[in-house]
């Protein structure tokens, strides 16, 4: 099982960001790679689009919102993964109390790719993704 890890200081508070990344329905909100979310199953699965229109299905599996906290599994996704999960978590810096940490974490097997094509794959997601989250809350 492979798996990657990218963490980034971003420039508001951990409920601030939370209140904005914690919706496990929210990332057509700071996310430019994802346009669309539709929340199915309750709010438990949802299902997303990118801007080439590919579809995107997860399922949450965890959520905790006293830790600030939620990890998802892949069930559909144009990926070369099987077995995704991937937690996203908010840490509070101390001394910082208009600053946070977002750490999004995956670990997946790889399915039609090597293993160093997937971590660069997510790794490069999930770090644009957070340059992306940075951008939008320091605006």
């Amino acid at each position: 099982m492979a798996s990657t890890s990218v963490s980034r200081i971003v420039p508001a508070s951990p409920d601030k960001v939370w209140s904005l990344i914690g919706g496990f329905d929210a990332l057509p909100d700071w996310l430019p790679y994802i346009s669309e979310s539709t929340a199915l199953e309750g709010g438990r699965v949802r299902r997303l689009k990118n801007p080439e229109g590919e579809v995107i299905i997860e399922r949450l599996v965890d959520f905790n919102e006293t830790e600030r906290r939620y990890s998802y599994s892949i069930l559909q996704a144009p990926f070369p993964v099987n077995g995704y999960v991937s937690t996203i978590r908010v840490h509070a810096i101390p001394g910082q109390e208009n600053a946070a940490e977002v750490q999004w974490s995956g670990r997946f097997n790889p399915d039609g790719a090597t293993e160093d094509e997937v971590v660069d794959l997510f790794t490069g997601i999930y770090r644009d993704g957070l340059d992306a989250l940075h951008t939008t809350l320091a605006a």
